[in-house]
């Protein structure tokens, strides 16, 4: 594995090493000491799997309050989506800031997104397929999230957007994320 920075700390490209031969090939995804040595999440007690049928929907944008933030280590298997990460920790200097990154299944590569960042994905392709490990569990009550249409973001989302949920469309402005 090949970990890049991004412009956030603890925000990492990570591009797989698939190794092959005639019959395939076999691909680490995640490697508890690799990951500890570059200061990244090793717990990771939930996984979960996304099917957005419909190019140009959009999902987010997410995050989990404290006292149960949770990472993310992102992958997409089926696909091509736009993957945005927002800053939401509250008094950094990166605060409402927003770095995007295409995953492509075709090209073997996850992103690591730590507690603190909102996270949101527009597919670029018929039938995306995201892979989520969680590093906590999902609770409804730390439940948080933010407009993808933020004036305040300015999120250049590639596609005019297909399909979004009801609870995504609801989600208020990240100024107004805090206030509940």
């Amino acid at each position: 594995m090949k970990f890049e920075p991004t412009q956030f700390d603890g925000v990492w490209l990570i591009t797989l090493e698939p190794r092959g031969d005639e019959r395939g090939y076999l691909m680490r995804t995640y490697c508890e000491p690799t990951f500890r040595a570059h200061g990244l999440t090793t717990h990771w007690p939930q996984c979960n799997e996304t099917l957005t049928t419909r190019r140009g929907s959009i999902r987010g944008m997410h995050w989990q309050k404290a006292p149960h933030g949770e990472a993310k280590l992102v992958r997409c298997s089926q696909g091509r989506i736009w993957d945005v990460v927002v800053d939401v920790r509250q008094g950094a200097s990166t605060f409402g800031q927003w770095q995007a990154f295409e995953l492509d299944a075709s090209r073997p590569q996850q992103l690591h997104i730590p507690p603190g960042f909102a996270h949101g994905f527009q597919t670029l392709s018929d039938h995306a397929v995201l892979h989520y490990q969680m590093g906590e569990l999902y609770r409804p009550d730390g439940a948080a999230g933010c407009r993808w249409d933020d004036p305040a973001l300015a999120i250049p989302w590639p596609l005019p957007v297909a399909d979004l949920s009801a609870r995504d469309a609801g989600l208020p402005l990240l100024a107004e994320a805090f206030d509940s």
